[in-house]
């Protein structure tokens, strides 16, 4: 798919969303804090806010140069679309046609409590390829529930994976449910939790870097208890070691 083609079609996408003409000002510190918080990060990685009224970055975070080798004054979504991965391309339109489809499918107070993921190969300024993790989120959205912005943060994964096909997930937010690993051509199957809720807190702990007795000491259980849910959460994925539980965890988005 040429350049030219992949933006039209990816600027038809988006343009279907919205059928507000302007949209406020953007005022967002308090906000982006609160919505930044719902965001796992490994690796190095920036976000942006989307307007989708008018199909341009409002705003982008400057750790963008440490991840594309572009200045923020540089990046737009432009920028972002024409150092698309040609392969990928048809993946991401794809994905971003069921995204704006799946939302568009939810109540209004609905909106907000589903979190977009899907990755891509992205060229860098340096002529290199990584692999991004886009996750979005609806940032802000009219009474009616039209999406005006959106939050996105990019991830670095290329560490976590190499190689393999984009995948995308719908990841329920406040009790919501998750539909992991979405077939774009299929009706969605909601996916089955793989980790209790107290194995998704030990493991983030784990990810922090805490070890097993700061772990029981912040949760006021026992080490030995800690022990048990890590050695549970690596025999019924069958794996290895906390590295790879840690790197299925991301992937898979049970996190």
């Amino acid at each position: 798919m040429n350049t030219e083609l992949f933006n039209t079609e990816a600027n038809n996408i988006w343009r279907k969303a919205p059928s507000e003409t302007n949209v406020g000002q953007l005022n967002i510190e308090l906000e982006l804090y609160k919505k930044l918080l719902n965001f796992f990060q490994v690796g190095d990685h920036f976000y942006l806010i989307f307007n989708l009224v008018n199909i341009q970055v409002d705003l982008v975070s400057n750790d963008v140069q440490a991840v594309l080798g572009c200045q923020p004054s540089e990046f737009n979504i432009e920028y972002l679309l024409n150092n698309i991965h040609p392969d990928d391309r048809p993946w991401f339109l794809n994905h971003e046609n069921k995204a704006r489809d799946f939302l568009a499918g939810l109540p209004v107070d609905k909106l907000t409590k589903y979190k977009i993921r899907h990755d891509f190969r992205v060229q860098k300024k340096d002529g290199s390829h990584i692999r991004l993790l886009s996750q979005g989120v609806v940032f802000e959205h009219n009474e009616k529930g039209v999406i005006l912005r959106s939050l996105g943060v990019f991830t670095d994964i290329t560490h976590l994976k190499p190689e393999g096909k984009p995948m995308l997930s719908f990841i329920g937010l406040d009790g919501e449910p998750s539909y992991i690993d979405v077939d774009v051509k299929e009706i969605f199957t909601v996916s089955k939790e793989y980790l209790s809720k107290r194995e998704k807190q030990i493991l983030l702990l784990i990810i922090e870097g805490k070890l097993s007795k700061e772990i029981s000491e912040i949760l006021h259980i026992s080490k030995q208890t800690v022990d048990s849910h890590r050695n549970n959460m690596l025999a019924k994925n069958k794996l290895k070691n906390t590295s790879e539980l840690i790197a299925k965890a991301i992937k898979q988005g049970w996190i």
